[in-house]
This record gives structure tokens, sequence and C-alpha cells, in this order.
């Protein structure tokens, strides 16, 4: 039975904290495909398909064409930075685009400029700028959130907002007393609590006025007791954390392959070398362990070691990111695999993935606003699980093991728009097919 969705009527706003690198690739791609001269490479709501029904009907539309997804044309872009570039300037100066592509969307990006940003130094230490919001206590720096969004909303004449975190790698802190509850919660705000991060803010004041956010980032900041209550008492969906590109891509794309084929792991070495404003905050060793912990949940959850200790009970996994700056924004991701297969005989896989990491991860950003707008209209709140593919940390209910396999979240994404829209669910099974040829033979 097909669910009620609201129409995509009117303009979506996408708001992003930290308009550096990744929003300003996102926001010039977007710019481009709307003016005819770049295609949206790597974007699953624009390109990819969708399989509807037996796969002897052939129908396989696009997936912007199967759900009512918001459409490029009526998307509006604006943000917060602790700098007080345009998003141009921003572009130019994070380098991953060409200027010569940047140039024919200048007049477009140089309209978009950030609001003041809600930042604390103490979060991420190794960057900081003039462009900085001020007040007395949180609870009034999320105030000016909301006033920023209000204002927004009404310049642009949008029907509906969504938010995208792209800000920095906050530094690493565990669950406190503050984050159990949203009544804690708002009096760690108003008596400055340290627990309570920049990111949490944004989050806080987005689900108050029931506005889905999305954490691209591996902070702690929606997944807590008091903005996962707070985003079900408002009717909210929320989704995180940590965009899956580069290393951890390939991760999830590879080692459910080697489980598949019940192929041993003794040992995977990572290792990456970046040069932007990412590598530069992740120098430091608190904003490292939040990323650390992130990449390294991923093999623990694909191979499940306390599953087939014969197999992974004793793998060694170590990840290292370093700072090189002559990188710049094209990182590159070196893994040693170290598998063993009949008998035990050694064997090993070696990768050296040449990626550009705002590349791979502009069109997550877009789809992953289109999304949540779709399940903001469709009525679904909370914890968007279904939407795990995007994500390095998928966020679940507490005690839920996330799911790595990139294959079977995918299975779960397209299972969910399906259901969505009335269609049936699809697993793969296959047995009709040739009980109908048995059938027909009879």
């Amino acid at each position: 039975m097909k669910q009620d969705v609201l129409p995509a009527d009117g303009r979506l706003g996408i708001l992003i904290p930290g308009l550096g690198a990744i929003a300003s690739t996102v926001i010039a791609g977007v710019e481009a495909v709307r003016k005819g001269i770049a295609h949206p490479i790597g974007s699953v709501t624009q390109l990819s398909t969708i399989r509807l029904g037996k796969r002897t009907e052939n129908r396989n539309p696009l997936i912007k064409d199967f759900v009512p997804l918001a459409k490029i044309s009526d998307i509006v872009f604006g943000g917060w930075d602790i700098y007080e570039d345009n998003v141009y300037e921003s572009a130019i100066n994070a380098g991953v685009l060409d200027t010569r592509l940047l140039d024919q969307v200048k007049p477009e990006l140089e309209k978009v400029k950030p609001m003041a940003a809600v930042f604390d130094h103490d979060y991420v230490r190794n960057i900081d700028g003039p462009n900085i919001k001020k007040a007395d206590t949180k609870y009034d720096l999320a105030l000016a959130v909301m006033e920023d969004i209000k204002k927004f909303r009404k310049d642009h004449n949008c029907s509906r907002i969504v938010i995208v975190w792209c800000a920095s790698t906050e530094k690493y802190i565990e669950l406190s007393d503050s984050h159990k509850s949203i009544e804690l919660f708002e009096i760690g705000l108003k008596n400055n609590d340290p627990n309570i991060a920049p990111s949490m803010i944004y989050a806080y004041a987005a689900l108050k006025m029931g506005i889905p956010f999305v954490n691209g980032a591996p902070n702690l900041t929606v997944d807590i007791p008091a903005l996962i209550d707070l985003a079900k008492e408002t009717k909210t969906p929320i989704a995180g954390k940590d965009f899956k590109t580069g290393q951890t891509l390939m991760k999830t794309i590879l080692a459910p392959g080697l489980h598949a084929r019940a192929l041993g792991v003794s040992g995977w070495f990572s290792t990456n070398i970046l040069g932007n404003r990412d590598g530069k905050v992740l120098d430091d060793p608190h904003n490292f362990k939040t990323k650390e912990v992130s990449k390294l949940s991923v093999l623990d959850q694909i191979f499940k070691a306390e599953d087939n200790p014969l197999l992974y009970g004793n793998m060694y996994h170590k990840v290292r990111i370093n700072y090189y700056p002559p990188r710049g924004d094209s990182k590159e991701g070196w893994d040693n695999i170290d598998i063993f297969g009949w008998l035990g005989y050694p064997m090993q896989i070696k990768i050296d993935f040449l990626c550009r990491d705002s590349i791979l991860a502009a069109p997550l950003v877009l789809d992953l606003a289109l999304f949540m707008d779709l399940a903001k209209r469709s009525q679904m709140s909370g914890i968007q699980e279904w939407l795990s593919f995007f994500f390095k940390s998928p966020e679940t209910l507490p005690g839920l093991p996330p799911e790595h396999d990139i294959f079977k979240q995918l299975m779960k994404l397209q299972n969910t728009l399906r259901h969505i829209m009335g269609e049936d669910l699809i697993t793969h099974l296959g047995l009709d097919y040739y009980q109908e040829f048995v059938d027909a033979a009879l």
C-alpha cells in the first residue's frame, strides 16, 4: 500500500554548517548541472535506477522518476562557516574543482555567503576564523541559529529546509549526563556545558523547528538520547554519521566479498595522506580519535569475529591518517590486506586508491538532502537507518548493531523506496520464475 507522501511543492533550502571543500563542491556541482554543463555522476537520486516487480517485467525507472523527490531546479543553498569567504572564494581556496568550471557558475556561487558560525575552539583546535557567533550561553547560540534558519527561509521563499553537517570533525567525546534527556540537554545549553558540541547546537536548533538533520562527520551529534527523543517528539528525520567516501567505501565493497567466500583475514593495515582542511583538523589526536573509532568499526561489524573466530578471530586492524599539505583534497589511501584461503595458505591484496574526497562526498550530500526531505514528507521520523548506505558509522537504535555491507545497505534503501511507493519488496529469491516454467511444462 502506497504511503501518503506530501508533494515536493516549492523550494527546498539545503543549509550546510561548514562551507568548505565538500559544501562548495556540491553547490558548484548542482549549479553546473542546472546549467547543463556537467552531469551529477555518483548521485543515486539522479542517475541510479531501481527495479520494480519481476525481472521479466523490465521496469527499471530512474529513482528520481519513481519517488517524488525535490527537483534540482528547486534547490537553494545556504550555510554557516567560520571564514567569511563566499562559496566561489571557498571553492577556489579548496582547489577541488577546475577554475574553468567554477568561473561558469561564479555569479551563483558568489551569492552564497556564510552566516556566522557556532564554533568552539576546544572541539577543533587546528583551525580558527573570524566569522563566529558570540552569545552568553549555548542556548542563546541555538536561538541565533533558529533565527538564521527563519530568515533564510523567508528571504529565499523556501517551503522546506534540510540541514546537512559538512563542517570539520570535532574532538572525541563520550555520552555524558547532559546528553541523556531533552530536559538535561537544555539545562546544559543554558549552563554552557562543555560536553555539548557545536554540531549538537545546530542539531538541536533544527530538530526544535522540525527540520531534518544529517550528520556527515563522525561526531557524537544526533546519536544521543536527548536528540533522538527530540526528533521523535517533533516528528523529524535524523541520519548519520560520517560520509562513506574513500578508503571506507572500498572496505564496505571488498570485505563483504571476502566474508561471503569464507576467506580469512589475518590483518588489514590502512593509511591515508591528505592535505585539505580536514587533514589539518585530523592532525590533532583528539579529532583523529573521533575518525578512527568510525573507521575501525566497519570491519568489526562485517566480519563479526565472535561468529567466525577461525577466519577473523586474530585479525589485526590498524588505521592511520597523515596530514600531507602537498596532496590537497586528492587523498591517497593505501590498504595492505593479508588474507588466507584453503588449508590456511596466505595471500595478499594491496589497494592504492587515489581518490578525491570531496568529489566522492558531494553527491552524498545531495542524495541525503533529497531523501531526508522525502522522509519528512512521508511522515518518517527519528533515525533513518535505511540511509546507512551513505555513512561510515550508520546510526541505529541503541543496542542495534549497524549493517555495514554496502550491498545489503543498498537493498534496504531500495526496498524502503518500494515500500513508500506501494511496490512489492524484492528478495532476489527468484524461485517463482522457475516454478512458473515447470507449471507451464506440465
